[in-house]
């Protein structure tokens, strides 16, 4: 904590580098006055109340709001113009200077602040008394003077705006210090000002001190003014900050930004440097300490103030204020001047009567400013909504917890650990396998009949802590349901796998003592590793069941899967049957995932996708199903069942003026029916959809199987206007240069090395390869398998214009692609001819 606040003093000062030369300005300018004023000093007693006036014009910063931006005030500069007509030069030097050192300690500057405004307020006014020697003597008050007091006092600011913007650029660069000259004609407004009004007290008081009087009444009239505005914008933008505060947190709470939304808010409705949101670990919830500095975009895990400041809040739970005015504890003002924190604010978050956390804003803004007491009671208004927004997102935090977590053992449940599985497959790593390991505990049913289900309970519990305990840290160790335990994580090999299922069961193994019982649990293994027996959670749940179930006929064995557990050309029979009456009956249906232009993410089409839930197995892959549709003849009716409904839902789009442009997957055995061009064309004249709104995927070795074989089909497909497409391109052994004879015009890059890009310098290097030359060849490229934003940009930043995947959306039905459609459509017109533009892709 201590190393923001070193940086900050080692910088400043290099001031002195500033500083130094200022005073040295200051010095040899005044010395060519006194040779050359005659008297350089004098008029002291009229000097000493202009000093005053000064000081009392110095001390006050008034806040004034602009078009939304807040401009600070204040009136030197009409006691220095009165000084300038008035008094002899160096006198001015001096009572300037002077009023320089009481207002910078009033406001309890560091010294080396204190000593860089001094010297500019010397060199300043040092220097507009020199030039003031080389103008007439002012006699009268005509337009000469004015404009002789305006150049001196627009020097004065000359200076100053020089020096700061000279300081800036030592300490933060050229850049700032370009912009604070870039800013100095706005500067000069309120000077301008002030200047204007100094000159008409000047003619005022020339022509009757009596006129002292009115500007006195003037004077008090405009601070009344002044506060009553003051008090009223404090008040409403108080309560527009609030409002949005508050629907920031109702906004946030839902999407897990509760502390980015609120500290940053919260820091710019107390106009602090820092805001600190801390709660101290809860059962499961771990300590959380989070700033937000106004110099950083995002979030800082540490803290400004020393923890006694917070543990005080929390166990006194009332708010702990240091300011100016306040006499905290000697040893927390001590702690917290050694991490340059001048003032702060820690209110307690309350749960009901206990204390969850503590809420703290540290370093009002402006070198001036300070917190007061009346400050408190905003920040603990604050507090209160903050507190009922951590509730309700612990609330829900608990509630998606105990939706994927087992009541009973704690552990995640089977759709949790089904979801590890699936983003495991999706990440192939090269000399790894994706391992899942099935755990079926023995006789539980025997121990629950014969000593209840409490005690059935404490064995399950018992075996889940062991595979907790004994499991490397990298694996997940999941409940599956019944009896059934899941471990899944990366390893070496399937044998490694079978090595580490056997280590466990050992573990599980050893004695369960319950009370005065002593319980021998045993259990059977099966184990399925990706990808050599399956490509998705799925398959690997479902072949690991299989494993499992094999494993219980050799009690406590341990069982790897084989095709042999499972008869596939058995069961593909069996689906033979049942595909053809899904066909029959439409049991079938067709999903639509988004195809989406990376840049400006405009829907640009959609794939469509043949999906089959069959009632007694579930789920079928669309890899099974498509194969026995090939080898049972039914391809041809798959494909026409596809097309249809695709064409169908093209043409009802009703988002657009133009139907929805969809891609169909083609089998490489449609390309060699001769008939198969003249259904599309039927199709498309039944369905009113032109020709280029289809595209038609074939991939890569159905297309490029080194034979001429499909070349005639695609050329007739092409002749009628549709889109070709090679699909999961990469994956063969073909090449770009390949592409070159065939009528396509689109390559869909293979997910696996989309998704392998971030991770992978050589699939980076494949995409761009595939970019570069299918875009020299004049040919689209989609990516598959988009699901992180740094893949995204990866994309973005090689030139690929297309992607789909789950980033954008998972494979949808037609109602759930309107619905998303709708969700995420920019509700503004869209002009005709362009493309629906997505608000937001999650």
């Amino acid at each position: 904590m201590a190393g923001p606040g070193t940086k900050r003093s080692r910088s400043d000062d290099h001031a002195w580098l500033i500083t130094g030369p200022l005073f040295l300005f200051a010095v040899v300018c005044s010395t060519i006055t006194s040779l050359v004023a005659r008297p350089p000093f004098g008029d002291w007693l009229l000097g000493g109340l202009l000093l005053v006036a000064m000081v009392a014009a110095g001390l006050p910063v008034l806040n004034f709001t602009v078009r939304r931006q807040s401009v600070g005030v204040t009136l030197t500069e009409i006691p220095l113009v009165l000084a300038f007509y008035l008094i002899r030069p160096l006198t001015v030097v001096v009572i300037y200077t002077l009023a320089a050192v009481v207002t910078h300690l009033w406001h309890r500057m560091d010294t080396t602040k204190l000593w860089f405004n001094v010297a500019r307020a010397a060199a300043g006014s040092s220097l507009a008394v020199l030039i003031l020697q080389a103008f007439p003597p002012m006699e009268g008050i005509g337009p000469r003077i004015w404009l002789t007091l305006l150049v001196a006092a627009i020097v004065v600011n000359v200076v100053s705006i020089s020096s700061v913007a000279a300081v800036y650029t030592l300490l933060q660069g050229w850049q700032t210090g370009r912009d604070a000259f870039r800013k100095s004609p706005s500067l000069f407004l309120a000077p301008g000002i002030n200047v204007v009004a100094g000159l008409i007290i000047l003619i005022l008081i020339t022509a009757t001190w009596w006129s002292l009087l009115l500007l006195a009444a003037l004077t008090t009239a405009l601070t009344l003014v002044y506060r009553a505005y003051a008090q009223f914008f404090r008040q409403h933008r108080t309560l527009s900050d609030m409002y949005e505060l508050s629907r920031a947190i109702s906004a946030s709470g839902q999407d897990g930004t509760l502390a980015d939304a609120l500290l940053v808010r919260v820091r710019a409705l107390m106009q602090a440097e820092y805001a600190t949101l801390w709660l101290p670990a809860q059962g499961r919830h771990p300590e959380v300490l989070l700033t937000s500095r106004i110099a950083d975009s995002g979030l800082l895990d540490v803290a400004p103030t020393s923890p006694a400041l917070r543990e005080r809040a929390r166990r006194e739970g009332r708010a702990v204020i240091l300011t100016r005015g306040s006499v905290p504890d000697p040893m927390l003002r001590d702690d917290l001047s050694d991490l340059r924190v001048k003032d702060v604010i820690a209110v307690p978050l309350r749960s009901g009567q206990a204390v969850v956390g503590t809420l703290e804003v540290a370093n009002r803004l402006g070198a001036s400013n300070s917190f007061v007491r009346t400050d408190v009671p905003l920040l603990e208004t604050v507090a209160a909504h903050v507190a009922v927004a951590l509730e309700n997102s612990r609330l829900v935090d608990r509630l998606r917890h105990d939706a994927t977590h087992d009541a009973l053992t704690k552990l995640p449940n089977r759709r949790r650990v089904t979801a590890s599985v699936a983003e495991a497959v999706k990440i192939a790593a090269p000399g790894e396998v994706v391992a899942l390991l099935l755990f079926d505990v023995d006789r539980l049913r025997q121990v629950n009949e014969t000593l209840g289900h409490a005690a059935g309970d404490k064995v399950l519990v018992e075996v889940a802590e062991r595979l907790r305990v004994c499991a490397p840290s990298s694996a997940l160790v999941g409940r599956a349901g019944g009896d059934e335990f899941l471990v899944t994580l990366r390893l070496e090999s399937a044998e490694a796998a079978l090595e580490l299922a056997g280590r466990l069961r050992e573990q599980i193994r050893d004695v369960m003592v319950f009370d005065a019982l002593t319980l021998d649990v045993d259990t059977a293994v099966g184990v399925a590793v990706h990808p050599e027996h399956g490509s998705d959670a799925v398959a690997l749940l479902q072949r690991v069941d299989l494993a499992a179930t094999a494993a219980k006929s050799v009690p406590g064995s341990v069982q790897l899967y084989s095709p042999a557990l499972e008869s596939r050309s058995l069961r593909r029979l069996g689906l033979a049957g049942d595909l053809r009456r899904a066909l029959d009956d439409g049991e079938l249906e067709v999903y639509f995932q988004p195809k989406v232009t990376l840049r400006d993410r405009c829907l640009v089409g959609v794939e469509c996708l043949a999906r089959w839930e069959h009632p007694a197995h579930g789920a079928v892959a669309p890899d099974d199903f498509v194969a026995v549709a090939e080898h049972t003849g039914q391809l041809g009716r798959l494909t026409e069942f596809v097309l249809r409904e695709s064409l169908r839902r093209s043409r009802d789009w009703s988002h657009g003026e133009q139907p929805l442009a969809v891609s169909v997957n083609l089998a490489a055995r449609t390309l060699t029916d001769q008939h198969f061009p003249t259904l599309v064309r039927e199709l498309l004249d039944e369905y009113g959809v032109a020709p280029q709104r289809l595209t038609l995927e074939i991939t890569e070795s159905g297309v490029l199987d080194g034979t001429e074989r499909p070349i005639p089909t695609l050329r007739r497909l092409r002749d009628l206007g549709v889109r070709l497409s090679v699909d999961d391109f990469g994956t063969g052994n073909s090449s770009l240069a390949q592409l070159r004879r065939l009528p396509v015009n689109e390559v869909k890059v293979d997910r696996s090395f989309v998704q392998g890009m971030a991770t992978d310098p050589g699939d980076l290097a494949i995409v761009n390869a595939v970019v570069t030359l299918s875009q020299q060849f004049g040919l689209a490229v989609v990516a598959e398998g988009v699901e992180s934003e740094l893949t995204l940009e990866l994309l973005q930043d090689i030139g690929c214009e297309i992607g789909q995947g789950f980033l954008f959306s998972r494979p949808l039905p037609y109602e759930r692609l309107e619905t998303w459609f709708g969700a995420q459509a920019d509700p503004e017109a869209i002009p005709a001819g362009e493309l629906p533009r997505l608000r937001v892709v999650p």
